[in-house]
């Protein structure tokens, strides 16, 4: 069961997550000069699912909220919204309830850092 949960997970998994609501934080050096590297932000508007603000989607990282934070999905529940349960710092993995989706109630006990994010 878990390698079929694996099996659909990557299937589904898209190369852009940016989502209009979630808290992303800005990487690229090419933004240091205006003050924007290592600064967090909220995404407002997501332009062909690859920009915001004129920051590619690859110079941006997704930010963890603390235990008990709401997060927004990527992949197989991509767009679901859900509520983080705990952490795995070793695997580089958290544990989520979805709370709203399609598969509202859905316990994703190791999923990806990368395919998730806080929402605002």
């Amino acid at each position: 069961m878990r390698e079929e949960e694996k099996v659909k997970e990557k299937m589904n998994t898209q190369d852009y997550w940016l989502f209009k609501g979630i808290i992303v934080e800005v990487m690229s050096k090419a933004f240091a000069d205006k003050g924007y590297c290592k600064q967090k932000g909220i995404v407002r508007k997501v332009i062909d699912k690859y920009h915001v603000l004129r920051a590619d989607h690859d110079e941006l990282e997704t930010v963890i909220p603390q235990i008990e934070g709401l997060v927004i999905v990527n992949g197989a529940y991509q767009g679901s919204n859900a509520r983080l349960l705990g952490v795995d710092n070793d695997k580089f993995c958290a544990k989520t309830k979805i709370e709203k989706g399609v598969n509202d109630g859905r316990v994703l006990n190791a999923i990806d850092y990368e395919d998730i994010c806080k929402l605002a």
